[in-house]
């Protein structure tokens, strides 16, 4: 069955969409702002955590074809239930509230100056209609909101560009890669891969995408993932070698919160980019790149709690409704403050969610169920120090991590997790012959 170019761009839209949320379009202009001179390292380890995990995340998706919960099942039924769990009340409880929180300070507050409540309220009832139509959601989003999104996003960046005079600050990071890769986790896309992921996967089992043979759906999903990651790509680029070079021009208050200097910075850019619209396309572009990342995490929830309980329709209501409620709550903090509450839980389960994906895309004779536990192990208990000393600081922790190569760095697990992963394959690979 040949894919038709007409489904591969819906779908690749889509999911463009639903990872573009607010912290994909917050963060990158004032990183590279800060990055001044180094922008382009910054950039580099900022991919490798917002781009390439997520991109996996979807191939893995595509080999994979079920739901979250096959990414954990090698190390057990119950480890697997647990993280799906974990993931999805953080999805509800963070990144999904921090959309509507975004949307009301850039947005709608300095245009309207109304609650946050009525905002977030608003907000989560037009995603509740778009996740109980969820047959449309592929469709209405991959073919008019994206592209909306895509072409005001590119407008931005290009005159931004083009009338910057290519001079930039010194740099705040000592290590610019790392910084880059750490703020790759705030934009929440590894784990967004592992929930939006399953969204496609079931929207496209509904008729009219009338994609149903494995090996179709499997060859869509990559090439739209491909398609989909060029886009991030271009974009993170492009706004983080905006702030780099046209945010000199810009003043900056570094007294402000990092949240207000992001959104100050991005309205400043807007502006002189576009004139007097900049402010008007800005609040569009916010509003809409927020929403669809919010209506494809509560879709996700949603959709995972449906399959626990026998696929019933109820539950996937119930749940979606849950999640908006969540929504409103949380979404009434302001940005910096839910970004500072997600740190150090993003510190846990990031890690995790990375090497999930790896080993689901490597080839399975590297992955048995003896890989994937020990590896998960590893990687669970060297990132316990980088949790620990974020919320709780002390000298003695501070000395175990000395030992710990990269764990300066927040980043104590990666050597261990690949040590493990070769051991492991090397001990066990006699017995496979």
């Amino acid at each position: 069955m040949n894919i038709k170019r007409k489904e591969l761009l819906v779908t690749s839209f889509a999911l463009f969409s639903l990872f573009f949320g607010a912290g994909n379009l917050l963060l990158p202009p004032l990183l590279g702002y800060n990055a001044g001179e180094n922008w382009l390292l910054v950039c580099i380890g900022f991919m490798i955590t917002a781009v390439l995990i997520p991109i996996l995340g979807i191939v893995a998706h595509s080999k994979l074809q079920g739901t979250m919960y096959d990414f954990g099942k090698k190390v057990a039924p119950w480890f697997s239930s647990i993280y799906c769990i974990i993931v999805y009340m953080i999805s509800i409880a963070i990144p999904s509230p921090r959309t509507a929180s975004a949307t009301h300070e850039i947005a709608i507050h300095p245009s309207f100056g109304t609650s946050p409540l009525l905002t977030s309220t608003i907000y989560f009832v037009l995603v509740l209609v778009f996740v109980l139509n969820r047959s449309k959601i592929l469709n209405l989003i991959g073919k008019f909101l994206t592209p909306f999104i895509v072409i005001m996003l590119l407008a931005v960046i290009v005159i931004g560009l083009s009338s910057s005079g290519f001079t930039t600050g010194n740099s705040v990071f000592e290590t610019p890669m790392v910084s880059g890769i750490l703020e790759g986790y705030q934009t929440f896309d590894a784990i967004g891969a592992v929930v939006v992921g399953a969204v496609i996967i079931v929207s496209l089992n509904f008729d009219n995408m009338q994609v149903s043979k494995f090996e179709s759906k499997r060859k869509l999903i990559r090439k739209s993932g491909v398609i989909a990651g060029s886009g991030l790509f271009i974009i993170y680029a492009g706004l983080i070698a905006v702030g780099a070079y046209f945010g000199s021009e810009i003043n900056v208050d570094t007294t402000l919160s990092n949240d207000m200097q992001r959104a100050n910075l991005l309205r400043g850019i807007s502006i002189a980019a576009l004139g007097t619209l900049g402010n008007a396309v800005l609040s569009v572009l916010i509003s809409l790149a927020c929403f669809t990342t919010a209506v494809g995490i509560v879709a996700g929830t949603a959709d995972y709690f449906k399959g626990l309980f026998g696929n019933s329709q109820m539950v996937y209501t119930i749940t979606a409704i849950v999640g908006c409620l969540a929504g409103i709550g949380v979404g009434q903090l302001d940005f910096h403050s839910i970004i500072v509450i997600a740190y150090p839980i993003l510190l846990f389960i990031y890690p995790i969610t990375i090497i999930l994906i790896i080993l689901n895309v490597l080839p399975e004779r590297f992955t048995t169920p003896l890989v994937f536990r020990v590896v998960v192990i590893a990687t669970f208990i060297f990132s316990i120090p980088d949790v620990i000393g974020f919320i709780s600081p002390s000298e003695s922790l501070e000395h175990i991590i000395s030992y710990i190569p990269l764990a300066t760095h927040s980043l104590g697990w990666v050597l261990p997790a690949i040590i493990t992963f070769v051991l492991v394959n090397l001990i066990q690979k006699p017995s496979s012959h």
